[in-house]
């Protein structure tokens, strides 16, 4: 039976303060459980030998955060040394390849240039068998100016489609803003008198009728047949919007003029009767549909 020596004591408490058991430092060192407890014991006697005695307590002191050397130092009574006669018994156990015979070596020494010899050669094959293919073919050049006189048609076609599309593009263009100079509506006066003013609106497909109101108007609005479409005080800042397109007149009676504006499709009509002057006017605006 083994007791604890000094150096197992002290090698032992680094173990437990580390919170680490016997197993736990198996894993760390892999250094097997039985020859753990045997350094802890001081029991040297199990060990493979004395080498292995110094190397197994290194690893337990690192793995516990202690400095093997000062341990080796403050306890190398303990621990059995190793003399430099043993080291040839412990390198014998491992083995190396045998020697390759010199010949093989030479063999082996050569093999990167051979292989370097090899790889030329066969380029210069390979570059050979291409120039010979490409000489002993007489269309090649003749294949060439086809795909060249290709090519430049077919940029000359590019160029022509390009034209024709900028044309066209052109036209259609022209065409809109002619259409779109059509289409510009008109709003002009065609008659004032009193408080009666009358408007024609043409060139344009829609009538969107807005009655803004700047203080607190009183408004009424009707078709052409005499049908009454709204009819109230319009509170400051706020519209009244009629879309008149399918009907041919709109007649607007304002109570006061000067507080009110009147536009059609977004755009402002101007009074033809100063509104300052004629509070309460009524305005006829007539409209033409465009075909």
């Amino acid at each position: 039976m083994f007791y604890l020596t000094e150096l197992g004591n002290r090698l032992k408490e680094a173990r437990e303060a580390k919170g680490l058991s016997l197993d736990d430092l198996q894993e760390l060192t892999k250094i097997q459980k039985r020859y753990l407890i045997g350094i802890e014991e001081g029991n040297y006697s199990m060990m493979p030998g004395k080498f292995y005695v110094r190397a197994f307590i290194k690893q337990y002191c690192e793995a516990v955060g202690l400095d093997s050397e000062e341990i080796f130092e403050q306890y190398k009574s303990e621990i059995p040394s190793v003399y430099s006669e043993e080291l040839p018994e412990q390198l014998s156990r491992v083995q190396s390849r045998k020697t390759m015979p010199a010949g093989d070596s030479k063999v082996v020494e050569m093999l990167p240039k051979i292989l370097a010899a090899v790889l030329v050669i066969g380029a210069a094959v390979l570059i050979w068998v291409l120039v010979l293919n490409y000489m002993s073919n007489p269309d090649n050049d003749d294949k060439k100016d086809a795909k060249q006189s290709d090519a430049v048609d077919y940029n000359k076609s590019e160029e022509f489609n390009n034209e024709e599309k900028n044309a066209d593009q052109k036209q259609n263009e022209d065409d809109a803003v002619v259409k779109d100079e059509k289409k510009e509506q008109k709003l002009a006066v065609t008659s004032s008198s009193g408080k009666n003013s009358t408007y024609e609106l043409k060139n344009t497909d829609t009538f969107k009728l807005k009655v803004t109101s700047k203080g607190s108007p009183w408004v009424g609005i009707k078709n052409g047949e005499g049908k009454l479409l709204f009819q109230g005080t319009i509170d400051k800042d706020k519209s009244q919007e009629i879309d008149f397109t399918n009907e041919k007149e709109a007649v607007i009676n304002i109570g006061r003029a000067y507080e009110t504006e009147i536009y059609v499709n977004d755009e402002k009509l101007e009074y033809s009767i100063s509104p300052t002057e004629v509070n309460t006017q009524l305005v006829t605006i007539q409209f033409t549909k465009a075909e």
